[in-house]
This record gives structure tokens, C-alpha cells and sequence, in this order.
């Protein structure tokens, strides 16, 4: 099983998100083609109402645990609770563009 996938079922089997959407941002990064390093996940659950952000991403973290110490360089946390999701419309932020190692925009 891949990271992406790996990540998607974990997050689905704690969470039962109402969305969760899991990006493998690692082609804008500095690494080779094919790598599962940099993710985005959008996550929107009813566990993270009356959580602070803090929390939200330490519960994430927790169930991604293996797949940080072992495989992701860089994760890109959103989490709401379907209230935060249904007034940003449907629609997280971006991710910043990778500066490489050198602090410079990678292309």
C-alpha cells in the first residue's frame, strides 16, 4: 500500500470525516518523481468541534504517527468542523510554494 493510501484509511477509520481529501504535494518539492513525502489533508470531522487547532492536529498526528516518523517529510494540516468547512465554502487554503533547501522557489 502507498502513503496516500495509507494516510486516506487511517484518517477515514478515526476520524469519519464528512470530507477528507489527502494531496501528495511532493512533485512541487525538491525530490524524486514518484515520492510520497509532502502531503495537504483537508480533513472535516464532528470530533473536532469545541478542539482547538493545536489539538485537531495533535489527534491527526497521533494516527499518522508511523507514516511521520517513517516516510512524510512535510504534512499540510486543515482541519474544520462541518461549520468552519460549509463558511469557507467547500475550499482550503493553498499550499506555499516549496523554497528547497536554498530558501529559493523551487519551479
Amino acid at each position: 500500500m502507498n502513503i496516500q493510501n495509507s494516510i486516506e484509511e487511517k484518517l477515514t477509520e478515526h476520524f469519519d470525516p464528512a470530507f477528507l481529501e489527502v494531496i501528495n504535494e511532493s512533485s512541487q518539492h525538491n525530490v524524486p518523481i514518484g515520492s510520497e513525502t509532502h502531503f495537504k489533508v483537508v480533513l472535516v470531522s464532528p470530533q473536532f468541534k469545541g478542539k482547538r487547532l493545536l489539538s485537531r492536529h495533535r489527534a491527526v498526528n497521533s494516527v499518522l504517527k508511523e507514516e511521520i516518523e517513517n516516510h512524510i517529510h512535510a504534512m499540510a494540516l486543515h482541519t474544520y468542523t462541518g461549520q468552519e468547512w460549509e463558511s469557507l465554502y467547500g475550499d482550503a487554503p493553498d499550499s506555499p510554494a516549496c523554497l528547497g533547501g536554498s530558501g529559493r522557489k523551487v519551479s
